[in-house]
C-alpha cells in the first residue's frame, strides 16, 4: 500500500505538486473510484423508466432516449473530447469540468423537465450530463494506466469498478426513499392494470388509470427531487476526490518499474487510427457493451416479461445484480494481466452468448438474477480489461484521446442496443425476442480478438516527442 513517490530535487509542474501523501498511487487510485461512482449512476437509469413512463404519459422508446443520449454523449463525444483535452492539461481539470457538467445536467433535468417534458431531458440529463459524464470517466482511467504500468489490469479494473459500485449503492438508496418507492409503486400499478386492459382488449381510459392510481403532481415532484438532490450529491464529492487527481511526475520511483517512463512512450492517434488494430478494439468494445447495456437500460421490464412478477418489486433485486458489473471490472481486469487481454474477451464473448441464448426459456426470478449478473460481470469486465488493452497495443503517451476514440463504441452500442430493445418491446409487447439476436451478435463476436495481433514498428514509442507530435497536441 505504500508504494509513495520519491520526488528527487525540486517539484514538478502543477499537475504534480503537493505534499509526499498525494503522490501515494493507491491513494489516486481509491479518489479515481470515487469519482467513477458520481458518474456511475447512469446506470441505475432503469428505476426511472417506469416513474417518468408514468408521470408524462411516454412509451418505453420516449423514456429510453434519455438513458441512450447520455450513453451517446458520455462515450462517443465526452470521452473523445476529455482525451484530447486530458493529452495536454492533465486529468484533474477535465475531471472537474466533467463532474461540474453532470452535477448539472441533472440538476437542471429536475428543475425543467416537469415543465418543458422530453427535450428538455434529453438536452441536460442526455447531453449536458452525458458529455461531462464521459469526461468525468476518461480522465481517471488514463490516469491510472499511467501510474499502473506493472497492474494495469488490475488498478484499471479497479477504477472502473467504481462506475459499477455507484450504480449498485443508488439502486439500493434510491428506491428505499419513502417517497420514491411509494412513486414506484404507484407506477407500477398503473403499468399492471394497463397491460391488463390491454391483454383483455379493453381501452385503458381515464377512470382506469385513476383507479390505478396515476401518479399526482407531488409524486412527479418526488421524481424530480431525486435529480434535484442527486446533482448536488455529484458536485460536492465528485469535485472533492477530483482535486486530488494528478499525473504521475517527471522524475520518481515506483515498485517495481517506472511509470513516468512508460508514460512518455506511445502511438499518437494520427498514427493508431491508421492500423486496424484501433477498429479490432472498437469492435470489440461495441459488442461486449451492447449486452450489458441492453440489460442494464430495461432490465425491470425484461424480468417482469420473463417471471411475471410486480414491476415494482424488481428494482430493487436488479440493483443487487448491479454490483456484478463493478466485480466484473476487478476480476476480468486482473484475468487480462494473467492471460492476456486477447483471451479474456474471447471468454467473455463466449459466456454471454451461451447466457443469452440460455435467457430466452428462464422464467424464474432468482434464476434469472444469476443469468442477468454474469452478463454483467462480463460487460463490466470489457471496461475493466479495454484500458489495458488500449495501452497494451497504442501505449500510454497519447492514452487520453486513443482510448477516447475507442471509447466511443461504448456511446453507439449505449445508441443501438436500449432503443432497439425500447422499440422491440413498444411493437411486440415483449422483449424476449431480442435476447437470442444479441446473443448471435456476441457469438460472432468470438473471432475479432483471434484477428487482433499488436502492432508492428512499436519501437515509436521510444523515440522522443518530435516537433510533429507537439504541434499536433499543443
Amino acid at each position: 500500500m505504500g508504494e509513495r513517490v520519491h520526488l528527487p530535487g525540486k517539484p514538478g509542474p502543477l499537475s504534480n505538486d503537493g505534499p509526499p501523501l498525494l503522490h501515494n498511487r493507491w491513494l489516486i487510485v481509491t479518489a479515481a473510484a470515487v469519482v467513477m461512482m458520481t458518474t456511475g449512476t447512469l446506470y441505475s437509469w432503469a428505476m426511472f423508466t417506469q416513474p417518468l413512463l408514468v408521470a408524462f404519459h411516454w412509451d418505453v422508446t420516449t423514456t429510453t432516449w434519455a438513458y441512450a443520449i447520455a450513453n451517446f454523449c458520455l462515450a462517443a463525444i465526452g470521452a473523445v473530447m476529455g482525451g484530447f483535452w486530458q493529452d495536454r492539461v492533465g486529468p484533474r481539470r477535465v475531471a472537474a469540468t466533467g463532474v461540474t457538467l453532470w452535477g448539472v445536467g441533472n440538476l437542471a433535468a429536475g428543475l425543467g423537465t416537469i415543465h418543458w417534458g422530453a427535450p428538455w431531458l434529453y438536452l441536460t440529463y442526455g447531453v449536458v450530463g452525458g458529455v461531462g459524464a464521459g469526461m468525468a470517466y476518461i480522465a481517471p482511467m488514463c490516469m491510472v494506466a499511467k501510474w499502473f504500468p506493472d497492474r494495469r489490469g488490475v488498478a484499471g479494473g479497479m477504477v472502473a469498478a467504481g462506475f459499477g459500485l455507484g450504480a449498485f449503492i443508488y439502486n439500493q438508496c434510491v428506491p428505499r426513499l419513502a417517497g420514491f418507492h411509494a412513486v414506484a409503486r404507484h407506477a407500477g400499478a398503473y403499468l399492471a392494470a394497463n397491460t391488463t386492459a390491454a391483454g383483455n382488449g379493453k381501452l385503458f381510459d381515464a377512470p382506469t388509470a385513476r383507479a390505478a392510481a396515476v401518479l399526482s403532481p407531488m409524486d412527479v415532484a418526488t421524481i424530480m427531487h431525486v435529480f434535484i438532490v442527486s446533482g448536488c450529491i455529484y458536485l460536492v464529492v465528485g469535485l472533492i476526490f477530483v482535486s486530488l487527481f494528478r499525473d504521475p511526475p517527471d522524475a520518481h520511483a515506483v515498485r517495481p518499474c517506472v511509470a513516468a517512463q512508460d508514460s512518455k512512450r506511445g502511438l499518437r492517434p494520427s498514427q493508431v487510427i491508421r492500423r486496424p488494430q484501433f477498429y479490432l478494439l472498437w469492435l470489440q468494445l461495441f459488442a461486449d457493451a451492447i449486452a450489458g447495456i441492453t440489460i442494464i437500460s430495461n432490465a425491470v421490464y425484461i424480468l417482469h416479461d420473463l417471471t411475471q412478477r410486480p414491476l415494482g418489486d424488481l428494482a430493487p433485486l436488479f440493483g443487487l445484480v448491479s454490483l456484478c458489473n463493478a466485480a466484473g471490472r476487478i476480476l476480468w481486469g486482473a484475468v487480462s494481466d494473467r492471460i492476456g487481454c486477447r483471451q479474456t474477451f474471447v471468454a467473455m464473448f463466449v459466456i454471454q452468448a451461451a447466457v443469452l441464448f440460455w435467457l430466452t426459456d428462464v422464467h424464474d426470478l432468482h434464476v434469472a438474477l444469476v443469468a442477468f449478473g454474469v452478463i454483467l460481470l462480463c460487460c463490466g469486465g470489457g471496461f475493466g480489461t479495454m484500458p489495458a488493452y488500449s495501452a497494451e497495443y497504442f501505449g500510454t503517451r497519447f492514452m487520453g484521446l486513443n482510448y477516447g476514440l475507442i471509447l466511443s463504441a461504448w456511446g453507439f452500442a449505449g445508441l443501438v442496443g436500449p432503443l432497439l430493445m425500447a422499440r422491440a418491446k413498444d411493437i411486440t409487447g415483449s422483449f424476449a425476442g431480442m435476447l437470442p439476436i444479441v446473443g448471435s451478435l456476441l457469438l460472432l463476436s468470438v473471432t475479432l480478438p483471434l484477428l487482433t495481433a499488436k502492432p508492428r514498428g512499436r519501437a515509436i514509442w521510444d523515440r522522443p516527442l518530435n516537433t510533429a507530435d507537439a504541434h499536433e497536441f499543443g
